[in-house]
């Protein structure tokens, strides 16, 4: 069961663990068959090695990448954590999935995990964030109202438009 201090000392060293760009750092706080569920993934990632292989291909496409704190909440019966953070970095490489070529742009994104422990690790780990606004932020989408989404809305009302028929 978590309290307020083992939460936050918990979370510091989540932190650092992205921090360090060091993905052995991860495997004392997950379980090692974690379910991984990150809006980046097209599917979850399955056990510690594929959280490792995430962490490292995240830092090939952010070789700057930051995470700070931020309020954490803890669940009434201290079996789960939801902890706020601000991601910072620059795109600089190739994002696998699904391919983005580096853009150079730096990303400035807020999001939430959500953490559920078992035995004082993470177990199943949830993470909520505006992948558009990430997209957006590495020119990969382009800004609400410009003639690049005008353009968008054209071609997909006319794949539509063919689907339907």
């Amino acid at each position: 069961m978590l309290d307020e201090q083992s939460a936050r000392e918990f979370a510091e060293r989540y932190a650092d663990a992205w921090n360090s760009h060091d993905a052995e750092r991860i495997e004392p706080l997950v379980t090692s068959d974690v379910v991984w569920l990150d809006p980046a993934l097209p599917e979850p990632a399955r056990g510690v090695e594929e959280v490792k292989d995430f962490m490292r291909r995240s830092w090939v496409a952010f070789p700057d990448l930051h995470f700070s704190s931020g309020p954490m909440w803890i669940e009434p019966h201290g079996e789960s954590l939801t902890w706020s953070w601000r991601m910072e970095g620059t795109h600089d490489g190739v994002i696998d999935p699904p391919g983005f070529a580096a853009t150079g742009k730096p990303i400035d994104i807020d999001g939430i995990d959500v953490w559920d422990f078992a035995q004082g690790r993470i177990e199943h780990y949830r993470a909520y964030y505006d992948m558009a606004e990430l997209a957006r932020q590495i020119g990969a989408m382009p800004p609400p109202g410009s003639a690049g989404e005008r353009m968008g809305v054209l071609l997909q009302r006319t794949q539509a438009r063919f689907a339907r028929r």
